[in-house]
C-alpha cells in the first residue's frame, strides 16, 4: 500500500525536536495557509483510509548477536530471543483527505519495534501536498525519505517481493522520513515517465537512555524513470548528523590536547557530514522479475565508509513467487585505532577501538524464498539467509554480546504474512 506518489496505489505486480515531532495543529496550520490561495478551489475534504501489516516470526541460530530489520530496533532473533515475533512485525493505517483534485492531506501513523522495545505508534508521514501544474507537486511536513528504489513502501510488506528489503543496503540509511518540503516534477515522453525529487529538510530521531540522533540541513535528490516494464533510479543525499550520545566520550579524548582533539575531530558524529550515493533498477515483464541496488555511504566519523549490493530474482507461477536474493556490504577503513600513547587514556582507547569495532558491517548474504499470494491483498513469506560475516565483524546484526565472535555463518529463517486493506 500507499507509497506516497501522485499515484497511490501499489503494484500488485511486484508482489513486490530543532523541528518538533509532527503534531496535528501542525498539520491543521499549515493545510490553513496553503489552503489561503486556493479557497476557491476546496470543497469539503473526501476521506480514504488505508492500512497495511505484517505478521512475522524469526529464527537465527547466533545466540550472541541478534538479528533485526533495523539499526534502530532494540531485539531481535537471537540473543534476545531465540524465536522472535518482534523482527518483522508491523501495522500501519494511513488516513487522506482530498480537498480539491490539486490540494490534499496525509497522515500515516505506524506501530513497529522501537529503540526501547516499544510498539508505540508513531507518525511516519504527515504533509500536505498542492500540484502547482500536473507535472509540479509541493509537499510540507513529515514526508518520505526518498534515498532508495522502493523507499516509498520499503515498510509496505506487501509490495516488497521479499520478506524484507536488503539491509546490506536499506540500513545505510535506517532514517526513513524527514520533516521539511519536498517537490517532485513528474514529465512524461511517449512511453517514459521521469519523476524528479529534490527534498529539504532536517529530523530527530529518539535514542535509549533520553538521547537523540539529529539529521540537519538534508538534502536529497533522486530520479526515477520508468520505461514499459523497465524501472531505474539514482539518488544522492547529504545531511550533517550529530549523536549526543557520544560527546561526553569524544570530550575526553579532547581534554588530553591537540592529540586527543584530532582524535576526536576524526571519529565524533557532531555535525559530520555525511553523503549517500545510490542507483537501482528493476526488470519486470510479469512472468519473472529481476532488481537490484548500490549504495555507498561516507563519513568522516566511527561509521566510516560502507558500500552495500544486492540483486533480487523471481518467477511467477500461479500465486507462487519463488524467488533468491545474493547481497554483500563491505567496510572500507580499519576496524583499531591507536589512539592516544598515554597510560590515563587506556579506557579511552579500548572503547574507541570497540566503537570502531562494533560500527563496521562486512558480510556476504544468500536468500532463497517464496512468496504465496493465497488470498486478495494478503500474501505469506518464507525465507531462509545465510549470513558470512567478514573480518570478525558484526555485519547486519545488532546488540552483540561479550561472547560474540563473527567467525561462523549465520542462519535466519523467517515467515510472515502481509496484508493491505
Amino acid at each position: 500500500m500507499l507509497p506516497e506518489t501522485n499515484n497511490s496505489t501499489v503494484s500488485t505486480r511486484l508482489s513486490m525536536k530543532q523541528l518538533p515531532a509532527i503534531r496535528l495543529s501542525h498539520v491543521l496550520l499549515i493545510v490553513s495557509f496553503i489552503a489561503l490561495p486556493v479557497r476557491g478551489d476546496v470543497t469539503a475534504p473526501s476521506w480514504n483510509i488505508n492500512g497495511f501489516g505484517t505478521l512475522g516470526i524469526a529464527h537465527s541460530d547466533e545466540d550472541q548477536a541478534d538479528f533485526t530489520t533495523g539499526l534502530l530496533a532494540d531485539e531481535g532473533a537471537g540473543y534476545s530471543d531465540e524465536w522472535s515475533l518482534k523482527v518483522d512485525s508491523k501495522v500501519g493505517v494511513q488516513l487522506t483527505a482530498n480537498f480539491s483534485s490539486k490540494f490534499k492531506a496525509v497522515l500515516q501513523v505506524v506501530s513497529e519495534q522501537r529503540h526501547d522495545g516499544s510498539f508505540d505508534p508513531l507518525i511516519e508521514w504527515a504533509n500536505v501536498s498542492y500540484d502547482i501544474t500536473p507535472e509540479l507537486t509541493v509537499r510540507i511536513g513529515r514526508t518520505v525519505q526518498p534515498s532508495f528504489m522502493t523507499s516509498e513502501y520499503r515498510k509496505v510488506g506487501y509490495a516488497n517481493p521479499t520478506v524484507r528489503p536488503p539491509a546490506e543496503v536499506y540500513n545505510l540509511v535506517p532514517v526513513t522520513n524527514s520533516d521539511g518540503i519536498d517537490v517532485s516534477y513528474q514529465s512524461r515522453f511517449n512511453e517514459v515517465t521521469n519523476t524528479l525529487h529534490l527534498l529539504f529538510g532536517k529530523k530527530t530521531t529518539d535514542l535509549p537512555d533520553g538521547f537523540e540522533m539529529e539529521s540537519d540541513d538534508s538534502f536529497t535528490l533522486a530520479n526515477t524513470l520508468e520505461w514499459r516494464d523497465t524501472t531505474l533510479f539514482a539518488g544522492y543525499s547529504q545531511t550533517d548528523l550529530t549523536v549526543d550520545v557520544l560527546t561526553p566520550f569524544f570530550d575526553g579524548f579532547r581534554a588530553f590536547g591537540p592529540e586527543g582533539e584530532y582524535i576526536a575531530d576524526r571519529f565524533d558524529l557532531d555535525d559530520t557530514t555525511v553523503r549517500i550515493v545510490s542507483v537501482g533498477g528493476r526488470y519486470d515483464p510479469g512472468t519473472w522479475f529481476i532488481l537490484g541496488e548500490w549504495a555507498n555511504n561516507r563519513s568522516r566519523s566511527f561509521v566510516g565508509e560502507h558500500r552495500g549490493w544486492y540483486v533480487t530474482g523471481g518467477v511467477r507461477i500461479a500465486s507462487l513467487t519463488p524467488y533468491l536474493t545474493f547481497a554483500d556490504q563491505r567496510a572500507k577503513g580499519d576496524l583499531s585505532h591507536p589512539g592516544l600513547p598515554f597510560p590515563q587514556a587506556q579506557p579511552l582507547n579500548e572503547t574507541l577501538n570497540l566503537l570502531l569495532s562494533q560500527n563496521t558491517s562486512d558480510q556476504s548474504r544468500i536468500a532463497v524464498g517464496a512468496r504465496w499470494d493465497f488470498a486478495p491483498s494478503v500474501a505469506l513469506k518464507v525465507q531462509y539467509d545465510r549470513i558470512d560475516l567478514r573480518r570478525g565483524t558484526r555485519g547486519v546484526l545488532s546488540n552483540t554480546q561479550p561472547g560474540f565472535e563473527g567467525d561462523e555463518p549465520v542462519s535466519v529463517f523467517s515467515t510472515t504474512v502481509d496484508f493491505v486493506f
